[in-house]
């Protein structure tokens, strides 16, 4: 009977300690979130420096500062003139612009194709080995690291960064594109309800799987490679295993502006559709001009708008936007879901998710091949090039503020659920619309082939409140257009600064104004043709900029996992359960190895091993 009950107090003793060691993680996960110093910009200032050779180096330390600017000279200096370069001759040779758009569009869709297509799928695999594999249980900014933003402002900012603008603008045109003018490979006619269910499984992959596969590699290599390496968060950093201490030379400049230019060409293409569909609201609701000339005048209005969410920072501006971003996108899609065909909607997700799923193997790999057809240069190409040219800004955007979470729970959280959220969301707006054109109450088509950017506005002519609905439609593009361009703002300011954590207001006010007028002169020089080239050509070359980065941040998590063999664990152990520590051994050090056995026992240099290994004293205060 005693043994029973001394049995039973062993038991209940344990009970206690895994209820206070679970407190103890919640309290540290608490003071991760909300007792942190507020960010103004994308700083990262790691608490290691893993590379002997570069433990010296400053981000920025090469910088020209002069007058209100601190600039890395040959990355600002090349990319700033190849953009004025490219500004100046799209305005001064406006109608053999838009033929070279054209042309461009057809050259680089036509040869280059397959490459897109094999990328993305590349893409999409590396994210499945290095989520499933043993990599997964790797952490950003090390074992002991805990999130500095809820799960709720997590998702809010990756979803309003990643694709807000485009999910408001496509949303009814490309599957009503889809259901009039079916993808040849499902081999269905036009305007039936075969083409609806390929309609929306063709619309699911263009915003599923594939893209964000693309954003969650990014930012996993550069939230690795800053929060556990020490080095800049600029992309140069993420090929450190291949180049070592040559990325701060003419390789890594290379790199960066190849990533400047892709950041901006990319928001530029997002922005144009975004301010085209805003003009197209307004003029709907109060018969203002719809066309170049007002869209330049609201991307100077908005842009103004971006600028002061810039200088406000990551906190005071980008997060609290996000979030009433979310909360108004989900106010009108539960409108849009309670008015509309409720049941159709609930089937239709379902069912495009299925055939989605089903087809996904034949989609993803279709380049054809044997037709030697143009739908999928002015389609998937388009959208892969664009999901790669925003990649950067995207990824960089994401590893900012994804510290503390593990390898598999950034990719499975950046990956799943904004792809079910676009499924969903695409099955309520483009769902509907096909509903509406089925059953002939409203021809979306027509509206959508007079111009694409009305199509929201019109299908919202068939529900109550119309005049509210495409008030606060606008105010989401303008919203998602805002948080967009802010955050793209940051992210070529850093890159610009060369990673520094502190540049100028007025430079970061350089950037906001430069990705407007950007985003103008592609719409004065060709249009949809214009932006859709921009996205696919600067796209082409980071592509492969990408591929060669799964390979460099393969090696770093074969040495982080070296690493955490060797001396991580018990370390790791004894920060995550001080109070267990404290209680059965007061003493604090039972059952730890000794720091310099640590050491010793690693393959690595002596200085990574200590700079990474936490101290006795930050393991208390943990």
């Amino acid at each position: 009977m005693a043994e029973n009950d001394s049995h039973h107090d062993d038991l209940t003793d344990e009970v206690a300690e895994h209820d206070a060691v679970e407190a103890e993680e919640r309290h540290r996960r608490h003071a991760a979130i909300h007792e942190r110093a507020k960010f103004e910009g994308l700083q990262i200032d790691p608490d290691i420096d893993f590379y002997p050779e570069v433990a010296d180096r400053e981000p920025g330390d090469t910088n020209i500062v002069k007058w209100g600017f601190d600039l890395h000279p040959q990355v600002t200096f090349w990319s700033g003139g190849i953009l004025v370069a490219f500004v100046a001759l799209t305005l001064i040779f406006q109608e053999q612009a838009s033929s070279a758009f054209d042309t461009v569009l057809n050259f680089v869709g036509n040869t280059f194709g397959w490459l897109y297509i094999m990328a993305a799928n590349i893409f999409v695999l590396a994210c499945g080995f290095f989520a499933f594999s043993r990599y997964g249980k790797i952490r950003i900014g090390g074992p002991t690291a805990q999130p500095e933003f809820s799960s709720g402002a997590w998702y809010a900012m990756l979803i309003s960064a990643g694709m807000g603008i485009g999910l408001m603008f496509w949303s009814v045109a490309e599957p009503i594109y889809h259901f009039t003018g079916p993808a040849p490979l499902f081999g269905v006619e036009g305007g039936t309800g075969e083409a609806g269910n390929a309609a929306l499984a063709t619309t699911f992959f263009h915003w599923g799987l594939h893209p964000w596969s693309i954003y969650a590699l990014v930012s996993l290599a550069l939230a690795f490679f800053a929060y556990n390496r020490g080095l800049p968060l600029t992309f140069r950093s993420v090929f450190y295993p291949i180049l070592g201490p040559r990325i701060y030379g003419t390789w890594g400049n290379v790199i960066d502006i190849l990533t400047v230019l892709a950041t901006l060409f990319g928001l530029a293409t997002s922005l144009g559709f975004g301010v085209g569909q805003a003009a197209a609201g307004l003029g709907f609701l109060f018969g203002t001009p719809t066309g170049t000339g007002f869209q330049v005048l609201l991307i100077a209005v908005i842009t103004g708008m971006a600028t002061m969410s810039v200088v406000a920072g990551l906190d005071g501006g980008v997060k609290r936007l996000s979030q009433i971003n979310i909360y108004l996108a989900m106010a009108f899609m539960i409108f849009i879901i309670v008015v509309g065909p409720t049941l159709f909607i609930a089937s239709v997700f379902v069912e495009s998710l299925g055939e989605y799923i089903t087809v996904l193997p034949r989609l993803s790999f279709w380049n054809e091949a044997f037709t030697a057809g143009e739908w999928q240069g002015s389609w998937t190409i388009f959208y892969w090039g664009w999901w790669i040219s925003w990649s950067p800004f995207v990824g960089m955007f994401i590893a900012r503020i994804s510290k503390g979470r593990s390898v598999r729970e950034l990719l499975l959280g950046v990956v799943a659920f904004p792809t079910l959220l676009s499924a969903l969301w695409m099955s309520v707006f483009g769902g509907t619309a096909i509903n509406l054109q089925l059953n002939g109450v409203r021809d979306v088509a027509a509206a959508v082939n007079e111009d694409v950017a009305t199509a929201l506005f019109d299908m919202l002519e068939a529900f109550p409140l119309t005049s509210v609905t495409s008030i606060l439609g606008i105010l989401l593009v303008t919203s998602f257009f805002v948080t967009s361009s802010d955050s793209g703002s940051l992210v070529v300011d850093h890159l610009t600064s060369g990673g520094k954590l502190d540049s100028p207001v007025p430079q970061r006010v350089f950037w906001a104004i430069m990705e407007g007028l950007l985003a103008a002169v592609l719409l004065i020089g060709g249009g949809l043709d214009a932006l859709q080239t921009a996205a696919i050509t600067t796209g082409l070359p980071f592509a492969i900029v990408l591929l060669i980065m799964c390979y460099s941040l393969y090696i770093a998590f074969n040495e982080e996992l070296d690493l955490l063999g060797a001396h991580y664990d018990a370390a790791l152990h004894r920060a995550q359960h001080t109070g267990l520590y404290e209680r059965v051994d007061p003493g604090g050090e039972g059952g730890v190895p000794d720091g310099d056995a640590a050491v010793e026992s690693t393959d690595q240099p002596a200085a990574v091993a200590v700079a990474d290994k936490p101290s006795a004293d930050d393991e208390k205060d943990a």
